[in-house]
């Protein structure tokens, strides 16, 4: 069992990640659909990339956080990208590596990566 100082520094550690940082109207936001067909798909490495990403990279207007089921079990993973004043990109069977393209791609220049968007269903 860990001890009280231990929980806080793990907390403390963890406040620039998935969903604890506050979004407003001007963030980006990146949502991974982990209901149980997500997890069984492999989301939970998704999330976990695009979040350490978002840290290491220091993208303070991104918020990573995670949703239950987002209705399109076939597609899963599934990471939706919600930039302020355009449409939603929904990104699908994705993986780590589809993760930091995304990251790289979208969320730093603002490029969607087309071939990896529910729009491109031939993956």
């Amino acid at each position: 069992m860990k001890s009280l100082e231990e929980l806080k520094a793990i907390r403390d550690r963890m406040q620039g990640q998935v969903g604890v940082r506050s979004a407003d109207a001007s963030q980006t936001r990146v949502v991974v659909g982990m209901a149980t067909c997500g997890i069984a798909s492999g989301a939970r490495p998704v999330l976990n990339t695009l979040a350490e990403l978002v840290q290491q990279k220091g993208l303070t207007n991104v918020t990573v956080s995670q949703t239950g089921c987002i209705g399109l079990c076939q597609y899963e993973p599934i990471v939706e990208v919600m930039v302020p004043g355009k449409d939603k990109v929904t990104y699908i069977k994705m993986t780590p590596e589809k993760a930091k393209e995304v990251v790289e791609q979208h969320l730093e220049r603002g490029l969607t990566v087309s071939k990896y968007t529910l729009q491109n269903e031939n993956l």
